[in-house]
């Protein structure tokens, strides 16, 4: 039997589910799929879990905002549940930086000692240890994974009570937090139904007794199934946390990608291309009625015309658009493709690759090649061929179309 909060049975879980899950989760990775995934919050305390592996802390905080010369979206600040406007934390870059929009630090200062909350967004792009981190969860998961850092000074709360669109696992990185975790108005929401269409709603529930009321400390870990409403208010001194977001593919996802498929089909169909008689009133309700039966027969043949390649064409589009492969060392690749003496070589994680006939496609662009040349190819991704084993020339054309990279394996 199933309920609201438990839909069914997960769906088996990917090789290494393990590894990627466990810097967030003590629990083996079957019952945590059965018992939490998509359905109810999790704590898991620090003596639980392994020794962080996000690299970031206070200092990191430091050099992002006064060294790495980041712009808006990159950080953003938060007040009494107000959003502070952009041009409210930035100043021009100096000589030689042409560019008006950089994070001053100054003004960060200035709004954190009243109370705002410094949100570090897309850390997962800016922090090379997290970004490692985010990538092995996001691989166990198989759903794409984004990282923000909020530092909120003591005795603050940044955001009033509300509901993420995608599913969280929130990692305190120093300081304490106190949490606050009620259930959902609304079951699963999707991208578009955020909590701010649901305020009195929201407002309302937030004055239920939370089903998780505690208090996070350093290594601690909380996950939240989208949906979950949430407050959380720092205590004693800074708080930084980070959230690693997951923005999971749903049964949404899919539909979407087949009803635009259809949509494809139907373009080719002459009888729906056809104008609507001269004199046709759109205004009455009729008209509609009157087309419904053949449109839908249409609807549904070109429903059935989508084939499952076409369907899984669609969805691998979305998945390489989602993420970003493994980051590359430019002047570094293109000096170990040229290099006599070769460095041992292996496949680029994250590439999202997927055959169309001769041509690899991956999320760094299309490679084409021969029949013969694709066989390696393929040998290579699938493990069952060294990369260092290929032609030379087959072997640098993949280092420079970034399939290939070299040095240790990304973690």
């Amino acid at each position: 039997m199933t309920d609201a909060h438990h839909p069914g049975p997960p769906a088996a879980l990917p090789t290494g589910t393990g590894r990627g899950l466990g810097p967030f989760v003590a629990l083996p990775p079957e019952r945590f799929a059965a018992e939490h995934w998509d359905r109810a919050p999790l704590l898991t305390r620090a003596t639980e879990l392994p020794a962080p592996t996000h690299g970031f802390g206070p200092d990191a905080v430091d050099e992002l905002l006064s060294r790495r010369g980041l712009r808006t979206p990159f950080l953003r600040m938060a007040k009494e549940g107000s959003t502070l406007e952009a041009r409210e934390l930035t100043l021009g870059g100096g000589v030689g930086a042409s560019i008006t929009d950089q994070v001053s630090e100054d003004k960060v200062l200035r709004h954190f000692a009243d109370g705002a909350t410094i949100v570090l967004q897309g850390l997962h792009r800016t922090w090379a240890p997290v970004s490692d981190t985010a990538r092995g969860l996001s691989t166990a998961l198989g759903h794409p994974v984004q990282v923000n850092a909020y530092v909120t000074p003591p005795q603050n709360r940044g955001f009033d009570d509300h509901y993420d669109v995608h599913d969280v696992f929130v990692v305190q990185v120093s300081g304490e937090k106190h949490w606050r975790v009620r259930p959902p108005v609304l079951e699963a929401p999707l991208r578009g139904q955020p909590w701010t269409d649901r305020r009195d709603e929201v407002r309302a529930a937030a004055e239920q007794e939370p089903v998780v009321d505690a208090v996070l400390a350093p290594g601690d870990c909380l996950y939240l199934p989208r949906g979950w409403l949430h407050s959380a208010t720092a205590l004693g001194g800074t708080s930084i946390h980070l959230t690693f977001g997951v923005h999971v593919w749903t049964g949404r996802t899919l539909a979407d990608d087949l009803l635009a498929a259809a949509g494809r089909v139907l373009d080719d169909d002459l009888a729906l291309r056809r104008a609507l008689p001269p004199g046709v009133d759109v205004l009455d309700p009729a008209t509609a009625a009157a087309a419904r039966a053949a449109v839908r027969d249409s609807v549904v043949a070109a429903l059935d015309a989508v084939s499952d390649e076409d369907l899984a064409a669609a969805l691998a589009r979305r998945a390489r658009a989602a993420e970003r492969a493994e980051p590359l060392g430019v002047l570094a690749q293109h000096a170990a493709a040229d290099a006599e003496v070769g460095p041992r070589w292996r496949v680029r994680a994250g590439l999202a690759a997927r055959w169309e006939g001769t041509t690899l496609v991956t999320r760094v662009g299309r490679t084409s090649f021969g029949a013969d040349e694709a066989d390696d190819v393929a040998a290579v991704l699938d493990g069952r061929v060294a990369p260092d084993a290929l032609a030379p020339g087959l072997r640098r054309r993949l280092a420079l179309a970034g399939l290939l990279v070299s040095g240790p394996s990304s973690p």
